[in-house]
């Protein structure tokens, strides 16, 4: 991996670790992240006219992506609602990389070194371990989080797959957001319009940099898959769990053990190993 993508790769971290604070500061964890996606259809739409579009082999992968994204964000609030984000958020980031990993080596044809098996294997357990020391631990909220896992393993491996068709990264990401949040609002204004208008109305500065980073986050990501191994941009993404543990112990004021921050130091080896594969 050359050092840009992994500058790149870092700064796409950064970026996902914000918007999922921004969820979990929310009042409504639902509402927020509809505010999050809609607010980032809203700027794809209107970047959409002066982009490339992507080509039609990579349409059915947008739609697929589509439906599971949904899913993942109303599971990523419904999580939020029943645990602590320094908790739940290692978890549901630390096994998706795992899956994905397999299945695009088995399946996908992707090849990797020993060096970027040990690097992806030292992020999972070590994200996995700033998972088992959460404060006021629900087991909804962890099974939730694996569940999640699942919906993330599953639209990497087939965003990754469609953008590598798509011929346009930029495209790709714009159509994907676009009928992302449309989605989740069209299903928000038939199902609660009312308390959702209001709270967009109410909370809509925090729905700008939310979207702002959701978008920013997975479009660069998007981006280094047609540039490397679908397995160490999953993995080397999820050093956002770094960023997520300090925006949770600072400005959520959530408790960070000495755990956690050892095991930050083995994400922080783990993404060194795969710098060097």
């Amino acid at each position: 991996m050359t050092l840009s993508v992994f500058c790149i790769l870092l700064f796409a971290a950064l970026l996902h670790a914000s918007w999922n604070a921004i969820v979990k500061a929310g009042s409504d964890k639902l509402y927020s992240a509809i505010s999050v996606s809609g607010t980032a259809a809203a700027m794809a739409l209107v970047i959409l006219p002066f982009s490339p579009q992507p080509a039609l082999a990579s349409v059915p992968y947008l739609a697929i992506s589509c439906a599971l994204q949904v899913v993942y964000t109303v599971l990523v609030a419904k999580t939020y609602q029943v645990s602590d984000m320094s908790q739940t958020y290692p978890l549901m980031r630390g096994t998706a990389p795992l899956l994905v990993a397999m299945i695009s080596v088995i399946f996908l044809g992707d090849a990797l070194s020993t060096l970027a098996w040990g690097g992806i294997g030292v992020i999972c357990l070590s994200i996995l371990g700033m998972a088992c020391n959460g404060r006021n631990s629900s087991r909804k909220g962890i099974w939730l989080a694996l569940l999640n896992s699942c919906f993330i393993a599953g639209y990497t491996l087939v965003d990754g797959t469609g953008v590598r068709l798509s011929g346009t990264a930029l495209g790709y990401t714009l159509w994907t957001f676009f009928l992302n949040g449309f989605c989740l609002l069209l299903w928000a204004m038939l199902m609660r319009r009312q308390e959702v208008s209001r709270y967009l109305l109410t909370h809509w500065k925090k729905g700008v940099p939310g979207g702002i980073g959701t978008m920013g986050s997975y479009g660069l990501a998007l981006w280094a898959m047609t540039q490397a191994p679908l397995a160490v941009v999953a993995a080397l993404r999820e050093t956002s769990i770094l960023f997520g543990a300090f925006i949770a112990f600072v400005l959520l004021k959530e408790k960070v053990s000495g755990l956690r921050i050892f095991a930050a130091c083995g994400i922080a080896l783990g993404a060194i190993l795969l710098r060097l594969s």
